[in-house]
């Protein structure tokens, strides 16, 4: 494996400043809740929860007057030491590491989203076209692979290879979502990822729903 996607989870005390330095890969950081002031590079912004950005060189990260929990992916080459984040009121746990096979001839991009169910909700049997890792928000969900089936609750992560035929199913009483980033084809750039097993299911009614933060083109890591 030539790549490999990690997720950080990294908890801002109230007006902690975290620097994460340029490395040499891509970044993405969803906002769990509180806030943040981002500057990296041309970018200066403030982020609430539930928003999220990229970069790849060196990021400054502010906390506003909450607690703020951040989801960070960090595409990198295999074998890159663990980027865990330190300073003055912060907390930094690695989630999970997956090792990733990308064609360095290829053109790939980088999605972040969140996917979201009703109480008791599904997806239906599918692939994707690309590897990315999961993180469970709130709620529950079941996730059926590989004659598997592995259950997660919040702040738990999961990987999905992409070619691997899924069947997700939401905790019975509650909303589920997660977010996620994803390495895609370009040319899926602006379109769905995701191709249905079962014929008698590509028209059936779909619950989960899609919020989209992130679709750019990337240079893999060098």
């Amino acid at each position: 494996m030539n790549h490999q996607l990690s997720l950080y989870k990294d908890e801002l005390a109230p007006q902690a400043a975290l620097h994460l330095p340029p490395g040499n890969g891509i970044r993405a950081i969803y906002v769990i809740h509180g806030g943040l002031r981002v500057r990296a590079g041309n970018f200066s912004g403030v982020l609430g929860g539930n928003s999220a950005f990229h970069a790849a060189g060196e990021v400054q990260l502010s906390a506003g007057h909450l607690v703020t929990w951040v989801l960070r992916w960090e595409l990198t080459r295999a074998g890159t030491p663990d980027a865990l984040a330190s300073g003055a009121g912060i907390t930094s746990t690695k989630l999970l590491t997956a090792a990733m096979q990308l064609d360095t001839t290829n053109e790939y991009l980088l999605r972040c989203d969140r996917v979201d169910f009703p109480p008791d909700g599904e997806a239906l049997t599918h692939t994707h076209k690309g590897g990315g890792i999961r993180c469970l928000l709130a709620g529950g969900i079941d996730i059926h692979t590989n004659n598997t089936v592995d259950r997660y609750a919040p702040l738990e992560p999961w990987y999905e290879a992409g070619p691997d035929a899924v069947y997700a199913k939401a905790a019975p009483t509650m909303a589920s979502g997660f977010a996620r980033v994803m390495i895609l084809p370009r040319e899926l750039l602006g379109k769905s990822s995701i191709t249905y097993v079962k014929p008698e299911d590509i028209d059936k009614p779909k619950n989960q729903k899609y919020q989209v933060f992130i679709d750019t083109p990337i240079h893999l890591p060098e």
